[in-house]
């Protein structure tokens, strides 16, 4: 039986050092409310549920883990039989990790490139109202948003979340950044147009990026909420990557951010969403922005920054998790 349409984006948790820098950045910037646990734990709250962001205290400067939200406990043994069938290990969570998390209990897995999977059933209300400037976040049905990962393996991920979460190919898009050819595919495990994107750069396999993923998506309710997020980023001085721009496949309106710990951010607005499943059916498109999305302040070193990286990363062996990686 497919689990598909019954799993939901849920949460990240970032290891980072940085905590002042995500303070100012999460709650000044992009107007999220904050609550601070400590010295060591910070969350993020984007709606009723008491944690979308988990900042625990670490050297990594990345993102080490997603909590994904299941309908129902049919469907969440289901998951963990497919998982532990392949033999797998699943550990439960603590009940301290649990709650830092904001959830009632929570079971792990390896995921690729060495980002756990959480799954979950109950998340946990909060208990006081919201304290944000931005208006409101896109959440719901469609997850708390999504993210993007470079691999140099792609059909070995997108069999993973086949094989986990019964995902399905949204569409494709082919694009040259800085003389480097993309190929991106975008899998939907919910009407959300895509919660996980996989870019690979063809014909050489090799991966750019620094940290386990590109970017994360968040989804605001209004224009105006994007636009004066990006406004106050600006003023703020945060590195902006993109300026706003809409998207050929998904039709969002975005920019993209430099986080604290080096991977982007991408708030964005108005994206389109899959209601009739049955009858989508996956295209390509040729550049991933039909208009916008220009890069800002790169310098030539940081281009040669990116090949470096790229070149450090030929000699790697990514993590895929195998036994849930074949087709």
């Amino acid at each position: 039986m497919s689990v598909y349409g019954k799993v939901h984006l849920g949460y990240v948790v970032i290891e980072t050092n940085k905590f002042t820098d995500w303070h100012r950045f999460a709650k000044d910037a992009i107007g999220m409310h904050v609550d601070t646990l400590g010295a060591h734990a910070m969350r993020f709250r984007m709606d009723d549920q008491e944690c979308r962001f988990l900042l625990q205290r670490g050297p990594a400067e990345d993102i080490a883990a997603t909590g994904w939200l299941v309908d129902d406990h049919e469907t969440f043994e289901q998951i963990v039989g497919r998982v532990r069938d392949r033999g797998v290990p699943v550990v439960e969570g603590t009940e301290e990790a649990a709650a830092l998390r904001g959830v009632e209990r929570f079971l792990r897995f390896p995921g690729p490139k060495g980002i756990d999977q959480e799954i979950f059933t109950r998340a946990k209300a909060a208990p006081t109202p919201l304290d944000m400037v931005t208006s409101s976040f896109v959440t719901g049905d469609a997850g708390m948003g999504h993210l993007a990962i470079t691999t140099t393996r792609p059909d070995q991920l997108r069999n993973y979340y086949n094989t986990v979460f019964d995902a399905r190919l949204t569409d494709w898009i082919d694009e040259t950044i800085s003389g480097i050819k993309f190929k991106i595919k975008f899998l939907r495990v919910n009407e959300r147009h895509h919660s996980i994107a996989l870019a690979n750069t063809e014909p050489y396999r090799v991966d750019p990026v620094r940290t386990k993923i590109q970017h994360l998506n968040v989804q605001v309710a209004s224009l105006d909420d994007m636009a004066q997020s990006y406004q106050r980023l600006r003023r703020l001085g945060f590195h902006m990557a993109l300026g706003v721009g809409q998207h050929t496949n998904d039709r969002e309106l975005s920019y993209y951010v430099e986080t604290p710990s080096g991977f982007e951010w991408e708030t964005g607005w108005n994206p389109v969403t899959i209601s009739d499943d049955a009858g989508w059916e996956p295209v390509g498109y040729e550049g991933i922005s039909v208009w916008g999305h220009t890069p800002m302040g790169q310098t030539i070193m940081d281009k040669v920054g990116q090949f470096r990286q790229a070149a450090r990363h030929i000699a790697q062996r990514e993590d895929t998790v195998p036994a849930l990686s074949r087709a």
